[in-house]
């Protein structure tokens, strides 16, 4: 028994498709070999390498790596976010994030202060010399984006984004939200 999950990121709604796995050669379902599943599996990985290997050089110089970049980029997207809310997101241990959030607040690129409401909660925030690293770190990021959503179109971004919240876990896939962004200024 295999489970489908088709997200429409556009119309943000989720549809449930079960399959019988003996129904898996049935005319309406496409067979897909275990090659064009290898070579997806590639491609994600060299584009992953790719995606990564200028922030990489940009934190290196701070020495820093992918995890502080996880951090500065999740506390820039969503000001105010407390550590429970950054764990789920990024799915680490508390002693990991520990380390890495020290560093990032010793040298003052992440500013913590208590929540007016529950000062039991620290809400976290980027200075302005996380902001400037933040967005040299997602600047790189987004010039690839452009350039392969430019390339592809529209109708391969929709896919794009359909097959990668499909390879997510379920129960993340609410996690990822636009925000202010309309369909027209994707590409």
């Amino acid at each position: 028994m295999i489970f489908y999950y088709y997200l429409d990121l556009i119309n943000v709604t989720l549809q449930v498709i079960y399959v019988n796995m003996t129904d898996l050669n049935s005319e309406n379902l496409p067979i897909i070999k275990e090659e064009e599943l290898r070579l997806g599996i590639e491609l994600l990985f060299y584009a992953y390498r790719d995606f990564t290997s200028e922030p990489d050089a940009i934190l290196a110089k701070w020495g820093f790596g992918r995890a502080h970049h996880r951090v500065i980029y999740f506390v820039g997207r969503n000001p105010n976010i407390t550590v429970t809310e950054l764990l789920v997101i990024l799915k680490i241990t508390k002693q990991s994030l520990s380390r890495v959030l020290g560093k990032l607040i010793e040298d003052e690129f992440i500013n913590q202060r208590a929540d007016p409401s529950d000062r039991r909660r620290k809400l976290m925030t980027l200075t302005e010399k996380g902001s400037e690293l933040e967005r040299e770190l997602t600047n790189t990021q987004i010039q690839r984006f452009t350039r392969a959503y430019r390339e592809t179109g529209i109708e391969a971004v929709e896919g794009f984004r359909r097959v990668l919240s499909s390879i997510m876990n379920p129960e993340d896939r609410s996690l990822v939200r636009p925000k202010n962004t309309t369909r027209n200024n994707l590409i």
